[in-house]
């Protein structure tokens, strides 16, 4: 897909209005699609220091400060090397691995095979032992700038080592055990609570519902997990897709998923390790354009929170 072509679909999708939670669903949650309806590739020309500068954004929650990544000293090769283009990749909180592969390959005009084959690469992207080779969820979300001929294992490499710091300050390792919980467990929370998660407040109370539902052996229940296994972006799973024999259809599976269903930040990260107190075992986006989510701790609640919702101008 040509940059121009892959503009208009960005701005098509983001003149989309969400759809509101469906009645009758037992655990109602809703896919933010940040990876899909935020991917833009825009690129801009300093005449200045005749320098094209390209850049990768996917809008999601918010994002850390740029930072410079030394080391890269590679570009697109397109042009002579002084006027090749530095390359700024921004990833939003929750993208998917795909989604970024797909987006990188895009930026740099390289075959997204190659970065498919850079991120299967766990030890020479330093990826930690409990990540089992597996990518997903360590791809830290912030803005990561590459001097010229950067490599795509160079630039996954780079947003594994943010993750690095990231999780000490978080006290990932030892927070995990206090929780009685794997590291790997941990993140694969904060996914789903970054995908869940309308705002930043409301991310330590999502937390709370998947630990008080995991406690008492229920079901997650939860479309983003689905939509994740099956690759999908909507609003919300359709009923074919709660049927699917997927290991993320937390419809039909107990626990959590085999592993993240994205590339959670820091925020979800630390709700994951210290949720809010609290009894809640549902929850309610009861006006998803404003990103408000009510919770209930039961079933009655959870009815009278659907009920509302139906209501024009509920919350």
């Amino acid at each position: 897909m040509n940059i121009e072509n892959l503009l208009r679909e960005t701005l098509s999708d983001m003149a989309d209005e969400e759809r509101p939670p469906a009645p009758g669903r037992f655990l109602q949650v809703r896919e933010r699609r940040p990876h899909r309806r935020g991917l833009a590739l825009v690129a801009a020309s300093a005449v200045a220091a005749m320098v094209v500068v390209s850049t990768v954004v996917v809008q999601g929650m918010s994002s850390r400060a740029p930072s410079d990544v030394a080391g890269h000293q590679n570009a697109v090769p397109r042009l002579a090397p002084e006027r090749r283009p530095a390359i700024t990749v921004t990833v939003a909180e929750g993208m998917r691995l795909s989604q970024l592969l797909k987006a990188l390959s895009s930026l740099t005009g390289r075959p997204v095979a190659e970065f498919e084959k850079a991120a299967k690469d766990g030890m020479a992207l330093g990826l930690p032992s409990y990540a089992r080779g597996r990518l997903e969820g360590f791809a830290f979300p912030g803005t990561y700038e590459f001097a010229p001929t950067v490599s795509p294992g160079e630039i996954l490499k780079a947003m594994v080592a943010r993750f690095g710091p990231a999780a000490e300050d978080a006290d990932l390792v030892d927070g995990a055990r206090r929780a009685g919980r794997t590291p790997l467990e941990i993140l694969t929370i904060a996914s789903i609570v970054q995908a869940e998660a309308g705002r930043h407040e409301d991310m330590p109370k999502i937390a709370r519902v998947i630990y008080n539902r995991l406690n008492r052996k229920m079901r997650l229940q939860m479309d983003s997990t689905v939509l994740y296994g099956l690759d999908k972006y909507e609003a919300r799973a359709a009923l074919k897709d709660l049927k699917s024999s997927s290991p993320y259809n937390t419809y039909r599976r107990f626990g959590l998923p085999p592993g993240p269903i994205g590339n959670p930040g820091e925020n979800a990260i630390r709700a994951a390790l210290k949720p809010a107190p609290g009894s809640w075992l549902f929850y309610v986006h009861t006006d998803p354009k404003r990103g408000i989510t009510k919770f209930a701790s039961s079933a009655a609640e959870f009815t009278e929170l659907m009920e509302r919702t139906k209501k024009p101008g509920a919350e």
